[in-house]
């Protein structure tokens, strides 16, 4: 009786041993290279008192949400306390902004988060703070103040030809970086807004300063990891080297706290400017993802984006065979991608299919599930959730009047949850297929080298001995191609798109994935 109890026992482990290797369940643990985070406004999340702001316990309340989406991991925009809506601009950086909640109501969000194996990153704005931070309320006060060295200072006349200057960049359409706090002949440097003053990261303290609050995140709170905000900024732009060499700092400091600490950098320009900051920050956002997608539907050039992706990925992979793609097709900064593509549901939904076909670790904006609208300025590009009819959305923020997303132009995620062809479902969709197919997850991408007609983009993604073929129209025009050869089973398909013997119909705006029988 004990023998066959033993091997019973056995069978058991065997059979447990199995399930641990399935695909899904090893694609959801190689977060953060082939996960999906959603980024979150708290703000404008789920408001749980009634107060009309989002906060943590709304967070918490909502934590299937994004587990039912398919996501692995959230992304806080700014949480700290500041005097700003957005909160880029922060007054104390180891606390909670009130609004939210406190750093309880935070740690219990946390740790529901994990017991859902939901991963946390929170933004870290170290560029600049606040110019109500105690630090600089105490640096303005003269030149002698212990704090004075904490930001950039100048004298009048020594910047005299600065004052004026307009600079313009990718991220900034600033027109003064120099800004006159009134009291005295001195100027402070500020990239963004004179309410925004650059930390000086040439003094020692700073970066010890910096790297005190990493480890507090980190080690006191349990954070997964940070997105770094304005990660070109540290030093300015004619000191690259030292802002690649400060990354890297920051990063062997944090790992010493948590050896897989999860850092995304904000870094927006030319792959060129990017790809130097990898070894400091291995995960990097993806901008001209976003724009050339959005490009690639403009021009019905379908190999546009595909192209593009291939020469990134091999262009990082040789500064570094760790980096992460952080690819996104919207974000907080971007006008809500359903606006972006003309209204058009077809677009919107092939465009999600598009960048989960895409190697890298995607990005999802809260919202995007269930096609919200919104155009700069940037607040409308931030409105409300839409959980429920708004006589029943119990929990809908009211901090803002929404003007795009609202009930008579969005249909509410309670809604969306029982019609088969919805957003929120072809989502969840999707997302599904990515994370229980492990060549879209973890594969490599190979262009379709045969002549195609211009709306198509054709790619394999390979990944050991598995093999896809995946092809979508950018146009509304329906067009067929030949699959390629021993590739004659449907994965997959979006809008009606069939494989007709050895033929792949595409009507307008459809996709098609094919494997090997």
């Amino acid at each position: 009786m004990k023998k066959y109890l033993y091997l019973s026992f056995l069978f058991v482990l065997v059979l447990l041993s199995s399930c641990s290797t399935s695909p899904e369940k090893n694609i959801e643990n190689h977060w953060p290279h082939a996960g999906i985070t959603y980024e979150i406004f708290v703000q404008s999340f789920y408001d749980s008192d009634g107060d009309g702001i989002g906060d943590f316990n709304g967070v918490t309340k909502k934590l299937d949400h994004v587990k039912e989406l398919g996501a692995n991991a959230i992304w806080f925009m700014p949480i700290m306390p500041s005097p700003s809506y957005h909160k880029y601009d922060v007054t104390d950086y180891k606390a909670i902004h009130p609004d939210y909640g406190t750093i309880d109501d935070f740690k219990l969000m946390l740790q529901k988060a994990h017991e859902k194996d939901i991963k946390i990153v929170i933004d870290l704005i170290i560029n600049h703070t606040s110019s109500k931070h105690p630090w600089f309320v105490e640096s303005r006060k003269g030149r002698d103040n212990p704090y004075r060295d904490y930001y950039v200072w100048a004298q009048k006349d020594t910047i005299a030809d600065f004052l004026n200057k307009k600079a313009i960049t990718l991220d900034s359409d600033n027109i003064r970086q120099w800004h006159d706090p009134g009291v005295g002949e001195d100027f402070y440097y500020g990239f963004f807004i004179d309410g925004m003053p650059d930390l000086n990261f040439d003094n020692p303290k700073v970066r010890e300063e910096i790297y005190e609050i990493g480890r507090f995140w980190l080690e006191e709170i349990g954070v997964d990891g940070f997105r770094l905000d304005a990660a070109k900024h540290i030093f300015p732009d004619d000191r690259a080297v030292d802002n690649h060499a400060f990354w890297k700092e920051f990063r062997s400091e944090m790992t010493k706290i948590k050896p897989d600490v999860y850092l995304v950098g904000e870094v927006y320009d030319m792959k060129e400017v990017v790809a130097p900051y990898l070894p400091g920050l291995p995960a990097l956002f993806n901008f001209d993802f976003h724009y050339t997608l959005l490009r690639a539907y403009e021009e019905e050039n379908g190999m546009l984006l595909a192209k593009n992706q291939k020469e990134i990925l091999d262009y990082y992979q040789e500064i570094s065979e760790e980096f992460i793609d952080a690819t996104f097709s919207s974000n907080h900064d971007q006008p809500r991608l359903l606006n972006s593509l003309d209204s058009n549901p077809k677009k919107l939904k092939q465009a999600i299919t598009i960048l989960m076909s895409m190697p890298g670790a995607p990005y999802l904006y809260y919202g995007e599930e269930i096609g919200m609208l919104g155009k700069k300025p940037d607040e409308n590009i931030r409105e409300p959730f839409l959980w429920d009819i708004k006589a029943n959305d119990t929990g809908r923020a009211t901090w803002i009047e929404a003007v795009y997303s609202i009930d008579e132009m969005v249909t509410p995620l309670s809604i969306q949850k029982s019609m088969s062809t919805s957003f929120f479902n072809h989502y969840k969709e999707v997302i599904k297929l990515r994370n229980s197919n492990r060549a879209l997850a973890l594969g490599d991408l190979t262009l379709f080298d045969q002549e195609l007609p211009k709306p198509l983009m054709a790619f394999f993604r390979s990944y050991e001995d598995q093999k896809l073929f995946v092809v979508h129209n950018l146009s509304d025009q329906t067009i067929s191609i030949e699959a390629p050869k021993d590739f004659d089973e449907v994965l997959y398909n979006l809008g009606l798109g069939t494989l007709d013997e050895k033929m792949i119909v595409l009507p307008p705006y459809s996709s098609v994935m094919l494997t090997k029988k």
